[in-house]
């Protein structure tokens, strides 16, 4: 990438990884001349639902929606109380809003910016119908020690995994370990359909209410209705939204799923490099020290710095990542079980916009300046990145 002199150098946090074949996916749908939800949309459920571990899949026209939906269906609504981090985008609370409930703010761990399980406990009251933990910068939360205080309290776990997909908690992927999990497909995360979200979920009873309630709380689904040898008429016994995904949307889906492992690596080998050059910038701070400590390979021999210490929570405390340099001295592809995790603990698999800056706190929106990274440098390292910066 080429900058004219004088000129400061944007890096995006993230783009949408679209290719020939997502071009094309939705041809055979708006050929069909069957463009709303139908057979793709429920292919794309299972194969979400397949990737990350669930029994069900329930696509929606965002995670917003999704949350909506996976909170009316446990029948959440005025009177009650719904805990979500203090530190979030807005769609969590405004979710909470949407069924009449009370927003409850909870504080986060500063280690992680993830709900603090402890804090959550001292807020529940007997108003309280659920927890909404949010999986913040696509690093997991503390799961098991959430759903151990909604078990002692009788309350239920929605997990906000918005920017999440494809991570791993103590080697579960995300998705599978909370009553109701819900995905977002919007461009700024690693997969998307444009717009979409999905809740995934092992509850039978809790999938096919969800399913009613995104299509108008329809006895008979409209694909069913079409598919039928005579006509049959539906019924409508609540009150229900408008949040079906379409057609066209799962198709491009559905290509995204199958190419979901690939763009993980692409996101791994980047954060490898990001906290390679990066790491000793004094005024750059990693989310957790799991990040910049027990991740990062060092510059010479490829192995793995130190572990982070007190300040990594025990659950993320997975095994490190190694790299080989080549030849020219750039980092080679890495290899490791604990990819899907270290990408969550690095902030790279897929914050609340893609592939951010892995040591730059999550606070950090917008665009990031290449040049801005550089002033003042005082380590070889950063010699070294003030020298690139100048160049370019």
């Amino acid at each position: 990438m080429t900058v004219e002199a004088g000129k400061k150098m944007s890096i995006p946090i993230t783009k949408p990884a679209l290719g020939e074949e997502e071009a094309r996916a939705p041809f055979d749908s708006i050929k069909s001349g069957w463009v709303t939800q139908g057979p793709k949309v429920a292919e794309f459920e299972k194969a979400v639902a397949a990737y990350v571990g669930a029994r069900h899949g329930v696509a929606t026209t965002s995670c917003t929606t999704g949350l909506h939906l996976a909170l009316a269906s446990i029948g959440v609504g005025p009177g009650d109380e719904v805990i979500v981090p203090s530190f979030t985008f807005i769609a969590s609370a405004n979710a909470i809003l949407y069924t009449g409930a009370t927003v409850v703010f909870c504080e986060i761990d500063p280690r992680t910016y993830n709900a603090d399980p402890a804090d959550i406990e001292k807020r529940i009251t007997k108003r309280t119908k659920a927890i909404m933990p949010v999986d913040q910068i696509g690093l997991p939360c503390d799961i098991d020690a959430i759903n151990e205080v909604a078990k002692r309290h009788g309350v239920d776990v929605v997990e906000d995994a918005a920017p999440a997909i494809g991570g791993a908690y103590k080697g579960r992927k995300v998705g599978s370990n909370a009553h109701q999990t819900v995905f977002s497909f919007h461009p700024r995360k690693v997969i998307t359909t444009g717009e979409g979200g999905m809740i995934t979920t092992d509850d039978d009873a809790l999938a096919d209410k969800a399913r009613k309630l995104r299509a108008h709380a329809m006895s008979v689904s409209d694909l069913d209705r079409h598919k039928a040898d005579r006509p049959i008429i539906e019924e409508y016994h609540e009150l229900g939204f408008n949040y079906r995904m379409t057609d066209i949307q799962a198709s491009i889906g559905l290509v995204q799923i199958r190419r979901l492992d690939e763009l993980l690596r692409i996101r791994v080998t980047k954060a490898v490099r990001y906290n390679d050059e990066l790491a000793d910038i004094n005024k750059l701070r990693s989310t957790s020290s799991c990040a910049s400590a027990s991740r990062r390979p060092t510059a010479t021999t490829g192995s793995s710095a130190a572990s982070g210490g007190s300040r990594c929570p025990p659950y993320l405390r997975t095994p490190p990542i190694r790299t080989s340099r080549t030849a020219s001295g750039s980092p080679r592809t890495p290899t490791s079980s604990a990819t899907s995790s270290w990408l969550g603990c690095c902030g790279a698999a897929s914050p609340r916009g893609g592939a951010s800056w892995p040591h730059i706190s999550s606070r950090s929106t917008g665009t990031v300046s290449a040049a801005s990274l550089c002033r003042s440098p005082r380590t070889p390292r950063e010699r070294r990145c003030s020298s690139r910066c100048s160049r370019r």
